[in-house]
């Protein structure tokens, strides 16, 4: 497992500092949040981040995420389209093999809601594959349809692609309805990244991103998840993604210590030192 952060957990500092800082807490791998890398580069080229990434001897084996591709409006669904299409470019240029698509999906009420649909992941599974870019499906716990990790995996089966598999994350695995038992449908071939985090303190159901803590700070049962990609032998990136304003307030340099070091702990990856 690589452990990674999100430098979305540090949204108001600059690109620049979120990598230097991250290494120098002794990080080897950054999940990318891609409003942030494009509003970089509206100003730099991508082989300034390359040369950024290689600098800080990081790695950037996953970015985050793509939206709107379940868009039902025609007109939005074709901006939607062209804009993870430039994505892709991009995501192939740097080198980024993992683009974590998020499972906004609205209520699948008939089949030809569910073919729709499906048609879509397939066509930018396609699309992906073309750039040498996997998909990893991350649904949504307040999602209409493939809210749960049940679901979510049994429709990647039948979407059937080797450039599409799914995105764990340990708020929507836990604030939904998907079960314990739901884990042992990953495996380490339909597993393309896993996302962890914390709460506490507040009722599943009315969490929000807003919410999220540190893993290993909270209530979730976070030892099941990693137990689990052990016994599969996982070998992707696991990485913190957060999305509070009150962490956003911590500098990249201390939060790149205290991120790491957390999830070198749930993941039983931390020294005695540490």
């Amino acid at each position: 497992m690589l452990p990674t952060l999100s430098n979305l957990c540090t949204l108001h500092a600059s690109l620049e500092q979120d990598l230097e800082d991250y290494a120098a807490g002794r990080c080897e791998g950054v999940e990318l949040w891609l409003g942030k890398v494009e509003t970089w580069l509206a100003e730099h080229s991508v082989e300034a981040l390359k040369d950024l990434l290689a600098r800080h001897s990081l790695t950037a084996p996953v970015a985050a995420y793509q939206g709107g591709l379940f868009a039902s409006d025609g007109e939005a669904q074709r901006e939607h389209r062209r804009h993870f299409e430039r994505r892709l470019a991009l995501l192939r240029e740097l080198g980024v093999g993992v683009l974590v698509v998020a499972g906004d999906l609205p209520p699948v009420l008939a089949q030809a809601d569910f073919d729709r649909a499906a048609a879509s992941l397939a066509e930018a599974a396609r699309a992906a594959g073309d750039a040498g870019v996997r998909l990893a499906f991350e649904f949504q716990c307040r999602a209409g349809f493939a809210n749960n990790l049940q679901t979510a995996a049994e429709w990647i089966a039948h979407v059937d692609s080797p450039h599409l598999g799914l995105c764990l994350d340990a708020f929507h695995y836990y604030c939904g309805p998907s079960k314990e038992e739901d884990l042992a449908l990953l495996s380490k071939e339909n597993l393309f990244h896993v996302q962890l985090c914390d709460l506490v303190g507040t009722p599943r159901e009315s969490a929000t991103d807003g919410d999220r803590i540190l893993p290993g700070d909270g209530d979730f049962r976070l030892a099941p998840i990693v137990e689990h990609l052990r016994r599969i032998e996982y070998a992707g990136p696991v990485s913190v993604e957060l999305m509070n304003p009150q962490i956003w307030r911590i500098p990249p340099r201390q939060f790149g210590e205290i991120g790491l070091t957390a999830l070198r702990k749930v993941l039983g990856l931390a020294s005695m030192g540490e």
